[in-house]
């Protein structure tokens, strides 16, 4: 059964993650943390302000993790369509382009969140898949 957990609980690691815009447009991306590990092409779990998402690990042009288009599933995440949740959220929270959001590890490797600075989320918190099964799901991607 999946725990709920807040923000501000001591065994959610909670990071700065810069929000810019993608090259000269206002498309958003969020830059994540080099200490994390993430690698191109990884599909996590994304919670904004606490709703539930999924998003694509991206590499940009200067070899750094980022997340540009969040989708409501694996699915959408994986082929980068539906509306992208990234962009609604940018547009209607107090983060903006050229500012900050806290990324929060709820379930290291496949779980996360992005929330407004200050603001407390409650997460409900999932425990990884098992190597065996994620190995399945990461063949079935390609």
């Amino acid at each position: 059964m999946p725990d709920r957990v807040p923000s501000d609980h001591e065994t959610v690691e909670t990071h700065r993650a810069p929000v810019e815009s993608v090259g000269r447009t206002d498309r958003p991306r969020v830059v994540l943390p080099d200490e994390l590990d993430f690698d191109d092409g990884d599909i996590v779990r994304l919670a904004l302000d606490g709703d539930r998402y999924h998003a694509v690990v991206e590499t940009n042009l200067d070899g750094e993790p980022v997340i540009s288009h969040v989708a409501d599933n694996r699915r959408l995440a994986r082929e980068r369509d539906g509306t992208n949740r990234l962009a609604e959220w940018v547009a209607d929270s107090d983060v903006s382009l050229g500012g900050s959001a806290h990324l929060d590890v709820v379930t290291d490797g496949t779980e996360y969140g992005l929330r407004t600075p200050g603001k407390r989320v409650v997460y409900t918190a999932t425990d990884g898949p098992d190597s065996s099964l994620s190995d399945i799901a990461r063949n079935l991607d390609n």
